[in-house]
C-alpha cells in the first residue's frame, strides 16, 4: 500500500459558489487506478464527490477526466503513472474535461456538446440500393480499413483537448468526425459524396481542423481522430473533386504545390492560391481582393513588431537545388503510386512495428 495526495477540482452550480479544489489522502497499491482513488476519497471522506464511471475496463468512456491537465480515462490510468507526470511530484490534480459544460465536479454534459455534434454526422449506414437478398459482399480491407474508427467509446477525451473547438465551439468536432469517416469508409454506404460535401461546405466541418495533433495524443484507443479528417479531406479532394466555398481544397492545394515547387512554404503566394486558384487571373479574383484586404491589420502589426519583413514577404522562398530535387522525388514516388497509401493503425501498425528487431538488427549489422 502506498499513500497518494488526490486534488480534485469541485464544483456545485445548485450553490451557486465558483469552483473550488479539495485534496484528498488515499491509500492504494500504485498499480490501481485514478478512478479507484477517486472512489476511496468518496466512499470514506466526502460522499458529495461527483464522478462518472461504469465498466472501470477502458470499455464504456464513461470516466474521461484530466489528469494532471491531460485528458484520459480515470479507470485506464495507473496511480504511478499518473504521480510520475504530477507537475510537484506529490499531487495528482484531477479535474473535469475541457470544451463541455460542467454538471458537477468531475461530470460533464456530453448531450449539450459530444453527442450533438455526433448527431450531427448522420452516424448510422445508408444502404446502398438495390438491398441484396442475404448479404452485402465487402472486402475484408475495407472493413478492417474502418475498424481504426469503429473503436472509438465515445469517452469525449478528444473533444477535451481539440484545440478547435476552444477557439470554434461550433466546430464539429474529432469525435464526430471520425464516427463520420467509419461511414465514408464503408463500401455499403449510399451517402459518401453527400456526406463529403455536407462536411466540406459547412464552415465548421473538416476544413475547420487545425493539425494540432492533440486528439491523436488524447485518445485512449488508438482511433486517431486528426488523421480521419484528413483521409475525409483527401476522399473528398482527390476523388470527388469537391471545391468547397471555405476554399479548403484552394488552400490545401495551394500547401502542395508551393511546397514542390519550392520546397518551402511561400506565405505571400498562399493566400491568393488558396482563394482564387493557380492561375494568375484566379489570383485577382474578388474574392482574393477581399481576404487580402481584410487581413491588412493582421499583415501592419506583423511588420510592425518585426516577424514579418514587405522583402522576406514578397520574395519567393527557396531552398537550395540539390534539396529541392530531394523533395520533389518523394512527390513523385507518391503520386506515381497506382493507389493511394492510406495509413492505418489496424492495416499498417504502428512505426515501431516496421522496425527491425535487436535480433534482425544484429544480423545484418554482422553481415
Amino acid at each position: 500500500m502506498a499513500e497518494f495526495r488526490l486534488k480534485l477540482r469541485r464544483y456545485n452550480p445548485e450553490t451557486g459558489e465558483a469552483p473550488y479544489w479539495q485534496e484528498h489522502t488515499v491509500e492504494l497499491e500504485p498499480h490501481r487506478s485514478v478512478l479507484e482513488g477517486i472512489l476511496q476519497a468518496k466512499n470514506t471522506e466526502d460522499g458529495s464527490i461527483g464522478v462518472r464511471c461504469s465498466c472501470k475496463a477502458a470499455i464504456c468512456g464513461s470516466c474521461g477526466v484530466r489528469v494532471n491537465g491531460k485528458p484520459g480515462l480515470a479507470c485506464h490510468t495507473h496511480l504511478e503513472d499518473a504521480l510520475a507526470t504530477a507537475k510537484d511530484g506529490e499531487t495528482i490534480v484531477v479535474e473535469p474535461m475541457g470544451n463541455m459544460p460542467v454538471i458537477k465536479d468531475l461530470i460533464v454534459d456530453m448531450d449539450a456538446v459530444h453527442w450533438k455534434k455526433i448527431q450531427r454526422v448522420t452516424p448510422w449506414l445508408v444502404n446502398k440500393e438495390p438491398i441484396p437478398e442475404r448479404e452485402y459482399v465487402v472486402p475484408r480491407e475495407s472493413m478492417v480499413d474502418v475498424t481504426q474508427s469503429m473503436a472509438c467509446i465515445q469517452c469525449g477525451a478528444c473533444v477535451s483537448d481539440c484545440l478547435s473547438m476552444e477557439a470554434d465551439p461550433l466546430f464539429v468536432g474529432p469525435a464526430a468526425l471520425a464516427k463520420s469517416y467509419r461511414f465514408v469508409g464503408d463500401p455499403r454506404d449510399a451517402m459518401q459524396e453527400v456526406r463529403l460535401k455536407d462536411l466540406s461546405e459547412d464552415p465548421h466541418g473538416i476544413y475547420d481542423c487545425t493539425h494540432c495533433f492533440k486528439c491523436i495524443e488524447a485518445c485512449p484507443k488508438g482511433v486517431a481522430p486528426m488523421s480521419q479528417i484528413m483521409r475525409l479531406r483527401r476522399i473528398a479532394g482527390n476523388d470527388h473533386h469537391i471545391v468547397d466555398r471555405n476554399n479548403g481544397e484552394r488552400h490545401e492545394r495551394a500547401f502542395v504545390n508551393l511546397i514542390r515547387d519550392h520546397g518551402l512554404l511561400w506565405e505571400a503566394e498562399l493566400l491568393p492560391r488558396s482563394l482564387g486558384g493557380d492561375s494568375w487571373f484566379g489570383k485577382f479574383h474578388p474574392a482574393a481582393g477581399q481576404e487580402l484586404a481584410s487581413s491588412l491589420p493582421v499583415i501592419a502589426k506583423g511588420l510592425l513588431r518585426g516577424k514579418v519583413s514587405i522583402g522576406g514577404a514578397l520574395k519567393p522562398h527557396k531552398i537550395p537545388a540539390e534539396d529541392l530535387k530531394q523533395v520533389q522525388r518523394i512527390y513523385e514516388t507518391v503520386e506515381g503510386r497506382e493507389e493511394r497509401v492510406e495509413f492505418n493503425l489496424y492495416i499498417s501498425g504502428k512505426d515501431e512495428d516496421l522496425l527491425p528487431s535487436s535480433s534482425e538488427a544484429t544480423e545484418e549489422a554482422s553481415a
